[in-house]
């Protein structure tokens, strides 16, 4: 129904736009792309600096980040005829907002250059730009100084041991916090109603199992069983988490955190390794440039994957300019701007002749768990939308202040999202 209602206000708005006898075309040396990636803005716009000067085209890039509703505010641009050429789309419920008005890329030349892009039944629709990690970030050095050997961490059990034995050590480690952990609902729900709660869907299995997403998309059913095992995982989280970023901090203090030393673990994922070699440089410079990776959220025993996926997507709007945002993204898919992006923005590229390894902390962890098969998918793009913000995020809100225990933590996310899908 939702989609059904998405495509419906689409078309309505399309309908209104001609006939008002309204324009979306740009100049044919100008484009502009909304990125949903806040901590690569300056990479991007390094890049559009670069391409100016090599085409004389002008690209502007707007970046969107922080909580902002960003499906939202590209349905706003779309009422008022002020549509971006390229913008990010994050999976199937994005993507539906917008049927019939993209672009279809399949013979583009990036387009056979790599498994990562978005296909549908309206073809290849979305570029991809980086692949990106889901786990339970680590800093090495902290562990190496512990005696925990991250190998060892395959199950709730070995997990607890470990953070037992650094909590039991953080004056002798000099550090705040055993974990890097934030349910702040406002504007990190999408940290824990996504991406933590991607565990739930997805820890453990093959990348083509979808089970207990068919479940949730299903009206809204967790498996109790399996979900109970997680919620008791969290608890750990909330338990050896800094308290004084738990319920309130924000992601550039998670960060900054992490990068200084400051904690063993951080719930984040392998995208804040471009914060850390960038804005939190000297900070990390400081303590070490330690040596990072991560290991899977085990909240069962023998969980081994780590969840891989490329995060969104950009798509070209029809109406937009499209020659230009084509050759654009082309440009972006070949050497030039994936020297950036790689070796500046830290992303893994997507496309198979990229030669470039990124130098930062997390690209070697992303290429061991791909070599070794073990990665699960990121089926959490394909949750009812909103989900994260007015339902779940909420939840792990309520389980980090204390307002519920395991048991209740576990009730309470079945109640919240059956309702979310009733609706």
């Amino acid at each position: 129904m939702r989609n059904k209602m998405a495509r419906m206000f689409v078309t309505a708005a399309a309908i209104m736009a001609v006939t008002a006898g309204l324009s979306t075309s740009a100049a044919a040396d100008e484009i502009r792309l909304v990125n949903g990636k806040i901590e690569v803005d300056a990479q991007l716009k390094k890049l559009a600096e670069m391409y100016k000067e090599e085409t004389g085209v002008d690209v502007t890039i707007e970046s969107m980040g922080g909580g902002i509703d960003i499906q939202g505010t590209l349905k706003g641009y779309y009422q008022s005829d002020n549509m971006p050429d390229i913008f990010v789309n994050g999976g199937a419920t994005d993507f539906a907002n917008w049927e019939g008005l993209l672009v279809d890329m399949s013979d583009q030349a990036w387009a056979s250059d790599t498994d990562a892009a978005y296909i549908d039944d309206q073809g290849t629709i979305g570029f991809p730009y980086t692949t990106e990690a889901v786990g339970l970030a680590y800093n090495a050095d902290i562990l190496e100084k512990a005696g925990i050997d991250p190998a060892t961490l395959t199950g709730p059990d070995e997990i607890k041991a470990a953070f037992e034995t650094i909590d039991g050590m953080k004056d002798e480690l000099g550090i705040k916090a055993v974990v890097g952990y934030c349910a702040e609902v406002v504007n990190l729900y999408w940290s824990t109603g996504n991406h933590l709660f991607a565990n739930y869907l997805d820890g453990g299995l093959a990348r083509d199992d979808t089970t207990y997403i068919d479940m949730l998309n299903d009206g809204g059913q967790l498996d109790m069983d399996r979900f109970a095992k997680f919620a008791e995982f969290v608890g750990l989280l909330n338990q050896y988490s800094d308290p004084d970023l738990l319920v309130s901090g924000t992601y550039d203090q998670q960060i900054l955190n992490f990068a200084s030393g400051q904690y063993a673990f951080v719930t984040q994922g392998s995208w804040i390794g471009a914060t850390m070699t960038s804005t939190d440089a000297d900070a990390y410079a400081s303590a070490g440039n330690f040596k990072c990776g991560m290991v899977p959220y085990a909240f069962e025993e023998g969980m081994d994957t780590i969840l891989t996926n490329s995060p969104s997507w950009w798509a070209v709007y029809k109406d937009g300019n499209v020659e230009a945002a084509l050759a654009f993204l082309q440009w972006l898919s070949e050497d030039t701007a994936q020297e950036v992006l790689v070796n500046e923005a830290g992303f893994v590229s997507p496309f198979k002749s990229c030669t470039f390894v990124a130098n930062d902390p997390f690209a070697q962890t992303i290429m061991d768990y791909q070599g070794a098969g073990k990665t699960s998918a990121w089926h959490w793009l394909s949750m009812k939308e909103g989900i994260a913000q007015n339902a779940t995020g909420q939840v792990f809100g309520m389980y980090a202040q204390g307002q519920l225990d395991a048991a209740g933590f576990a009730d309470a996310m079945q109640s919240v999202i059956s309702d979310y899908y009733a609706q």
